[in-house]
């Protein structure tokens, strides 16, 4: 039996016997992912007391994926299940512990460690429903999340251990089965009025479709590397040095309508990223209100970018990168539509550790990211309704990407071409004797438009395909 297993058994029967004893429903703080009701609890006249507080949370997810390749590709198709337990205990003189686990098995698939027979590429999305490092591990999917102690003072609280965080630049990434999770120390400050301070130090992380957490740089080459500026393969994987990341982040809300963030993610002797983003919500005479955004993104390397050699470096010595973003848009009670711009100048390569989460851009579309890339300019729109009160949405958007040429390697890490995407979601939460249940289909199309070189490697897996994602979860 594997020590993850082992682990996973021993917290099953852990929140089984807090969830037996359990008086009282309230949990404090629980990811979004897991979806628990957040009610206060007050502190415990003893730890015990505390345990009993406190309160077990279960999730069973079953994720359907099939890529569909342009004519004579090869295509994919999988199902995964899985389930898992959180626990998290009341308050004992402000401290708490909790306590995650999630299992996944192999509920039906093709052989996914098939290769194309044109391109002799692999799969790129449905291995990511499972572990990625290793194809052929289908049914042993287990993985210890969160183990984590908390200490709570008035509106603050400092955590320390595994945890589940959201932030612009490291977040859950959770369009497969599991999120990425970090380990380290996280504090969330809110004793000033319309201020929030947040951040820590992270020195261990388990990326999404992984079981296994790697300390420090080592997560990072875990997704595909891509090529180097000179056009090699890069060979960062394993080879880069570095004692952790800290983050900070400083949210000010001067006006009801006006919310200022700034970010900073220091990665040592690898890469600096400082993010300002400001958000705008103002009511509409009509109902609603107006949105708009503004977004930058400004990253150096630091040292030798992880390695001085050059060929297994994360980012080049000097090198340097800037994003801007924009977007505008009306929101009512059922409707929301808006206009995105980003802009990935040419000064260099985008880039932060896919293995840590997704891109923070407003013209963000699931099942493809702009990591990578420099002189990119991308354009989306967006729309999502809402069917009040049959707790479904609709969500339809559209975008287009102008990349750098696939053969520019020193702006086009992954050899990915302009191309144009559309994405419809339809989300619908069940309710009488189902709730709990929700359900989602996710299409995904991309169209190529950059010149590929009749080269399909620059095409399988890339454009001209769809996508299909078909999600079921049951929380409890």
């Amino acid at each position: 039996m594997s020590s993850s297993l082992s682990k996973f058994l021993v917290l099953i029967l852990f929140a089984g016997f807090s969830e037996a004893y359990s008086q009282h429903q309230g949990v404090l703080e629980k990811p979004h992912i897991w979806r628990g009701k957040t009610t206060e609890t007050e502190d415990s006249t003893s730890v015990l007391h505390a345990f009993k507080l406190g309160q077990t949370h279960g999730h069973f997810r079953h994720f359907f994926m099939a890529t569909d390749n342009a004519p004579g590709l090869q295509d994919y198709w999988a199902n995964a299940s899985g389930g898992g337990l959180r626990f998290e205990s009341a308050k004992f003189h402000g401290w708490q512990v909790g306590i995650s686990g999630f299992f996944i098995f192999n509920s039906g698939s093709m052989d996914l460690s098939l290769r194309d027979s044109i391109t002799n590429m692999s799969n790129r999305y449905e291995i990511g429903l499972f572990d990625l490092t290793d194809f052929h591990n289908k049914n042993d999917i287990d993985r210890l999340e969160e183990f984590f102690i908390r200490y709570n003072y008035k509106n603050s609280n400092v955590t320390f251990g595994k945890i589940l965080i959201n932030t612009p630049l490291i977040n859950l990434q959770d369009g497969r089965m599991r999120p990425t999770g970090v380990e380290g120390a996280w504090f969330d400050f809110r004793e000033i009025k319309k201020l929030k301070i947040e951040g820590g130090y992270l020195y261990g992380f388990s990326p999404r479709s992984t079981v296994r957490w790697y300390k420090g740089a080592r997560s990072i080459g875990v997704y595909p590397t891509g090529v180097n500026p000179d056009g090699t393969r890069s060979d960062y994987s394993g080879n880069l040095e570095s004692k952790g990341v800290g983050v900070i982040g400083v949210h000010y809300e001067p006006k009801s309508w006006v919310n200022l963030h700034f970010w900073n993610y220091y990665i040592d002797n690898i890469q600096n990223s400082a993010m300002f983003q400001a958000d705008f919500n103002a009511k509409r005479k009509k109902g609603g209100s107006y949105i708009a955004g503004l977004q930058t993104i400004r990253q150096d390397a630091v040292n030798d970018g992880g390695n001085p050699d050059p060929s297994k470096t994360y980012m080049s010595k000097g090198a340097k990168s800037m994003t801007f973003g924009a977007k505008l848009g009306i929101k009512t009670e059922k409707n929301e539509f808006s206009l995105n711009y980003n802009r990935i100048t040419s000064h260099g390569r985008y880039l932060f550790p896919r293995e840590w989460g997704r891109d923070p851009f407003y013209t963000f579309m699931p099942r493809e990211r702009n990591d990578g890339f420099g002189n990119v300019h991308a354009f989306v729109g967006r729309y999502m309704h809402k069917f009040l009160p049959y707790r479904s949405s609709l969500n339809i958007s559209a975008g287009y990407f102008h990349m750098p040429d696939v053969k520019d390697f020193e702006l086009n890490k992954y050899g990915m071409p302009s191309y144009a995407q559309v994405n419809l979601d339809l989300r619908h939460s069940l309710g009488w004797i189902l709730t709990g249940i929700d359900i989602q289909y996710l299409l995904v199309y991309k169209h190529g438009i950059g010149e590929t070189y009749n080269d399909q490697r620059f095409v399988l897996n890339k454009v001209d395909m769809f996508l299909h994602n078909l999600i079921l979860n049951y929380h409890f």
